[in-house]
């Protein structure tokens, strides 16, 4: 398996030209994110995740976290150790606030710092990415009490926190759930139930585990608005110290396709009387809190499809730059030639290459618009941020883990054989990305969330506000001439995603059936286009800072990659404007006829 490298000059260059941290960095309670202190605290995160978690991944595939007879798990050889590590230099808060031990950095940064996590050792990252969720779920619902009791020892990820939502007769149907909580006097409550499909519930790398639980109190409406959510610890808390086991215990540990690295645990509670929770937030408020932790783990899911697919293009090039089969078109000397010269390779590489940096470049813009959100400097600047983050987010989570599977699977066939052999572990990158469309949210119910609820925004205005942009910037490539074809390409695409955006506008009304057909197909004609803007603005401010040969370089490398993602994937957004279009007529009349034979 090939040595994993942090790509820091496509993340450098994402954040200041893609993204803007240097703005960000004029914001209130950013104005140390400098450019200095970014470039070494990058520098040293690559250092970290390359030389430390990095070399787990394989041991994380092959032998993977074990449960033992007693309850507890084992975390995978040398995981235990990175994880100190990784708690002790501080990597698990850089996104988080100050007053709670974090670094207080811009979303955008710590977006970036997990990415290289993320490369490094997928399954491994899911326990700090969880962890976040867990943490904005407090700092939102959270008491002052709980937050002063949990949250700094969550943020430095001396504990760990996860979300216990789904019951096995309940998957994305959450308010089908039938966990019971019982009052207990003093604030406290009692947690009965079972929860399946819990990452990282149960192991041996921090010192508590901090469970987010969904259940039921007495008398609670049925559905949805009758769910609460608890804080249930591992260990009790007391005075800051840790005191005795709660009633919690993992069952069992799903055998799965991937990311064997990370415990997906059955977790039982209340065998034993009870397990002590406390409310966060209201009586009946749960889904709220919930959806918080899962809005902030989608992006996190998004990344993975760009992690994933960075680490699966670095073993493909390593293999097609070794790899000698055939003789290349004009090769010289004799013998064959490196596989890499072979043009069918070079498309494969630059569809993987190109297509990272448009996921990379909409995830990180997706970070940027929650930083914009959460610190902009009057009431306007923050709902702006704050709309631009509800569109951004399903894309970022279901386009980036669908292409993330395509581009692992290309990294497969650029190995031919061998990358179908466990021994060269290209496959797993393969096996580990298929679990991210699936996580927080299926990307169905992802698609059905931009058309249902993110498209009526301001009647339509939010998804107005994104296509004038793109708009804006179809004119600033036409600028260039190494541009022009990207140009034309965007603004067809930004054409038929305007025509799709007013069809579903008008017939969520007339017949949402239809609108909810295309839904799917909607959210990768607005994610595709969308990424092919950051790729095209990338371009653009490439080209405007050529003032030298190395500037010249790297503006002839963005040009390139625009015009790639153009050819490969721009160019079939406007084909996918009938599958957005064509109704649900069809797609009821086979069902009637499948549930009548």
């Amino acid at each position: 398996m090939t040595e994993y490298k942090a790509p820091l000059d496509e993340i450098r260059f994402t954040l200041r030209r893609v993204a803007d941290l240097d703005a960000l960095a004029s914001l209130e309670g950013f104005e140390h994110t400098e450019p200095e202190l970014v470039d070494g605290l990058l520098d040293e995160a690559a250092r970290f995740f390359e030389q430390v978690v990095a070399p787990t991944n394989r041991d994380g595939d092959t032998i993977g976290s074990q449960r033992n007879d007693d309850g507890s798990v084992t975390a995978a050889p040398g995981l235990a150790k990175a994880y100190r590590q990784h708690v002790a230099s501080g990597w698990n808060g850089i996104g988080m606030p100050a007053e709670y031990g974090g670094g207080g950095f811009p979303w955008l940064l710590g977006l970036a710092v997990q990415e290289m996590l993320a490369s490094a050792n997928m399954g491994y990252s899911l326990c700090s990415i969880l962890t976040q969720a867990a943490i904005d779920a407090l700092l939102n619902h959270g008491s002052e009490e709980q937050k002063e009791t949990y949250l700094a020892k969550m943020v430095t990820g001396e504990w760990s926190g996860t979300m216990n939502l789904t019951e096995p007769q309940a998957g994305s149907d959450v308010g089908a759930l039938t966990s019971r909580a019982e009052p207990d006097g003093d604030g406290a409550w009692r947690i009965t139930g079972q929860k399946i499909f819990v990452t990282w519930g149960e192991h041996d790398m921090a010192d508590n585990i901090v469970h987010m639980v969904l259940a039921r109190t007495p008398g609670a409406p049925a559905g949805t608005r009758g769910v609460s959510l608890f804080i249930v610890p591992k260990f009790l808390v007391d005075d800051g110290s840790l005191g005795e086991r709660n009633d919690v215990h993992c069952v069992s540990i799903e055998h799965k396709l991937g990311i064997h690295a990370s415990p997906t645990c059955v977790m039982a509670y209340g065998d034993n009387g009870g397990a002590v929770g406390y409310m966060v937030g209201a009586e009946n408020a749960g889904m709220a809190a919930m959806f918080t932790m899962m809005n902030n783990a989608r992006l996190s899911v998004g990344l993975e499809g760009v992690a994933l697919a960075e680490r699966a293009y670095q073993q493909a090039l390593d293999h097609a730059l070794q790899r000698r089969q055939g003789r290349a078109q004009g090769a010289a000397g004799a013998g064959p030639s490196p596989i890499v010269e072979h043009p069918d390779v070079q498309r494969m590489l630059l569809d993987m290459r190109s297509g990272i940096a448009a996921m990379r470049g909409l995830c990180y813009r997706n970070a940027e618009a929650l930083d914009w959100a959460a610190r902009g400097p009057d009431e306007a600047t923050r709902t702006k941020g704050e709309e631009r983050a509800a569109i951004l987010t399903p894309l970022s989570k279901a386009w980036c883990t669908d292409l993330g599977c395509e581009l692992t699977s290309i990294g497969i066939q650029i190995h031919g054989g061998m990358g179908y052999i466990e021994e060269t572990g290209a496959a797993q990158h393969f096996r580990d990305a298929r679990i991210a469309p699936i996580y927080e949210g299926t990307n169905g119910i992802q698609a059905l969330d931009l058309v249902g609820r993110k498209l009526p925004m301001r009647g339509g205005g939010v998804v107005a506000d994104l296509l004038l942009s793109i708009a804006a910037t179809v004119e600033s490539a036409a600028e260039f001439p190494g541009l022009r074809m990207v140009a034309e390409h965007l603004e067809a695409a930004h054409s038929a995603t305007e025509a799709a955006t007013e069809w579903l506008l008008e017939r969520r009304s007339a017949d949402p059936a239809d609108a909810l057909a295309g839904a799917t197909a909607y959210l990768e004609m607005l994610a595709v286009t969308t990424a092919g803007q950051a790729l095209a603005d990338g371009a653009v401010a490439a080209g405007r800072r050529a003032d030298s040969a190395a500037g010249e370089d790297a503006a002839a490398d963005r040009a390139v990659l625009a015009r790639v993602f153009s050819a490969n994937r721009l160019a079939r957004v406007p084909g996918m404007l009938a599958a957005v279009t064509v109704g649900s007529a069809d797609l009821q009349q086979a069902t009637t006829r499948l549930l009548t034979q």
